[in-house]
């Protein structure tokens, strides 16, 4: 027993020594609390605490503006995080996450509040010096369904520690469904990442601000 928990815990100090970035679980007994601005199309924010390594529970709130014709969602819901399977290299770290949850939608077009529930997953890849993600994320009610899948591939000028500044270059690709945005969304992103805290600020590729901000603790 003290065998496997000397195991668990060796695996989270050794993916504590990459940048967390955007991850649902970062460690066990620790708390994420998730900010992001998506070029005035999307709002969200998420508090997750992880009573184990492998999985995490919370809450978040979601809101979507569409720059298509102005409708708007805003959706509360709590969520569970599950890691699927964590690969611990000598130098570089992938993870494989699921998630489900479920809460209440308000719809602007009807004015109406419903229930919505959410799916999604992420795979990642990361060294010291080149990040990698690709999520899924599918929110969906009677009166709507929403999907954003976002890809990011990043280089850091330098090779970093856990307790040293890491800089990254990171562009990103995002695609909405579900009359939120037309087509695909393209943005160059600076990313700061110094033990528990990350942020992240660019400009998509129409010149509007994309932001997020992580703090692990």
């Amino acid at each position: 027993m003290n065998l496997v928990r000397t195991s668990h815990t060796a695996l989270a100090l050794v993916g504590t020594s990459f940048a967390a970035c955007g991850k649902p679980i970062a460690f066990s007994h620790g708390t994420t609390v998730m900010a992001e601005y998506g070029a005035g199309t999307m709002k969200e924010a998420q508090v997750f605490y992880a009573p184990k390594y492998f999985y995490s529970l919370g809450v978040g709130y979601l809101e979507l503006q569409s720059d298509i014709d102005g409708k708007r969602r805003e959706i509360s819901y709590a969520r569970a995080n599950y890691l699927v399977k964590r690969w611990n290299m000598e130098s570089a770290q992938a993870n494989v996450f699921v998630w489900g949850g479920a809460g209440q939608s308000y719809v602007s077009e009807t004015n109406d509040h419903a229930f919505a529930w959410n799916t999604g997953a992420q795979i990642d890849y990361e060294t010291r010096r080149i990040y990698s993600s690709l999520k899924t994320d599918l929110h969906q009610s009677s009166e709507f369904t929403h999907r954003v899948d976002t890809l990011q591939l990043g280089i850091a000028p330098y090779k970093h520690d856990f307790d040293t500044l890491a800089t990254w270059f990171v562009v990103q690709g995002r695609h909405y469904t579900g009359g939120i945005h037309d087509g695909g969304e393209w943005a160059l992103l600076l990313r700061l990442f110094k033990r528990g805290a990350w942020v992240e600020a660019g400009v998509t590729d129409d010149g509007k601000l994309q932001a997020m901000a992580m703090v692990n603790f």
